[in-house]
Order: structure tokens, then sequence, then C-alpha cells
């Protein structure tokens, strides 16, 4: 088994598990799928904390460890300190129109927001590319003109 030497970490206010959830289920269903994704491990804060920093966090992800299409990743609820912005986004390689519009439209639902060449928020606050695998072909092409046309498109 290979170990995977970087793993994304991802910092939710306190829906960390029911945002792995949705992410799992999304994977899973999609068009294409390998169906390997999944829960690994959730670890809860403790109850009854001391620490001013823990109090109200009861019932929520201190560690959670998730797969998507086997890529690993970590979360936590941290509270509303930090948040997702645009200056990182996970990138969705699409088998085609069906599952770009299956991406897009789940990811915009529920109070996710689309955005332009190919990037939605979805309802966590989190980016996504979401991408069909012909476009790096067509991005990467040594002839400039039609490398143009693409970017234009």
């Amino acid at each position: 088994m290979t170990v995977q030497k970087i793993v994304t970490s991802l910092w939710f206010d306190k829906e960390a598990e029911v945002a792995m959830n949705f992410y799992v289920d999304l994977f899973n269903v999609a068009p294409n799928s390998a169906k390997n994704s999944k829960i690994v491990s959730m670890d809860y804060y403790p109850e009854n904390a001391e620490d001013e920093h823990l109090k109200g966090m009861n019932g929520k992800i201190i560690n959670g460890v998730f797969e998507l299409e086997g890529q690993k990743f970590i979360c936590l609820d941290g509270g509303p300190l930090f948040k997702f912005n645009e200056s990182i986004s996970l990138t969705i390689n699409c088998d085609g129109q069906e599952e770009v519009d299956y991406f897009w439209n789940e990811m915009t639902t529920d109070g996710g927001e689309e955005s332009q060449c190919g990037w939605v928020k979805d309802k966590y606050g989190l980016s996504w590319q979401i991408v069909p695998k012909q476009l790096e072909k067509l991005m990467t092409t040594e002839d400039n003109v039609k490398k143009g046309r693409v970017m234009e498109a």
C-alpha cells in the first residue's frame, strides 16, 4: 500500500461531519464513479472540555479522515476563525459532459454558488474546479492559435 505523502486538510466551522458525508455520497453516486469514497474515521471533541476554545464543540469533529476516489483528506471543526476562499480549490477531472453537469449541479445545490470558467463554491464554502479531462490536452497544445481559441471559449 502506498502512503499518500501530501494530504489536504480542511477546516470547517461546525459542519465537518455533514460535509464529509456529503462529499463521500457525492463521489460514490457520480457517473463513472469507482465507488471508492469513504469515511475512514471520526474523532470527536471531548465532552465538558475545560479549555475555553473547546467550549461548545461537544459532538463536533476534532479529527476526521475521509477519502474521495482514493484521495485522502483530513478535516476538523475549528469554529469560525478561518473560512475557505478561492485562493485554494480542488479540481475534479471529469469524463464527459454528463459528469461535468452532475458535479456542477450537485455542488451548486442548497447554497452553493456558480462562478466562471468551471469554478463553483459548494454550500460549505469550498471552491472546486469542474473540468473535462479533454481540456488539459487542449490547453497544453503547442499550437498557440488553437490554445488561444480554447482560452477565448
